[in-house]
């Protein structure tokens, strides 16, 4: 089975989401589900069909999120070093067009949130950065167009 790596504050928050669902949510749908039973015809009970589909969305993130879990390869980034960019680095970066320098974490596919400056190690430019040291430059094609970056530092925090 493939891996899945993550940072142990990523790691963390999807246990969370997994407790949530398993002792907060499923009861709240089963007991959902039950009330609108107790309505009385289902085939036109949209509480119920709500409800159900609710349902299976939950199990099924239950099962995702146990999965994940279970091939989860949790990489404490502070223990990493070296020179070059790997998973958990932090990378500051020259944006030549913008003319501004930009700091990216590179984290797990699911820690992903780029307006917290948390960049998916699956991202053109996580995949682009890693292996590359302080001063060397990646060129990038972007949707909005071609994007120059120079690495200005490197951190492991």
């Amino acid at each position: 089975m493939e891996k899945v790596y993550m940072t142990p504050e990523g790691f963390k928050a999807l246990e969370d989401e997994l407790k949530k669902l398993k002792f907060v949510e499923r009861p709240d749908v089963v007991n959902a589900i039950s009330a609108a039973r107790a309505l009385g015809d289902l085939s036109e009970n949209a509480e119920y069909h709500y409800a159900k589909d609710k349902q299976g969305f939950i199990e099924g993130r239950i099962r995702e999120l146990e999965s994940k879990l279970s091939r989860a390869e949790v990489i404490d980034v502070k223990k990493l070093g070296g020179s070059g960019v790997k998973f958990g680095a932090t990378v500051t970066l020259f944006d030549d067009s913008a003319d501004e320098e930009v700091s990216y974490k590179i984290v797990g596919i699911d820690e992903a949130n780029v307006k917290k400056k948390l960049l998916s190690v699956e991202s053109p430019l996580a995949r682009a950065l890693i292996g590359k040291n302080v001063g060397d430059e990646i060129k990038l094609e972007t949707p909005s167009g071609k994007k120059e970056y120079e690495i200005v530092k490197i951190e492991y925090i």
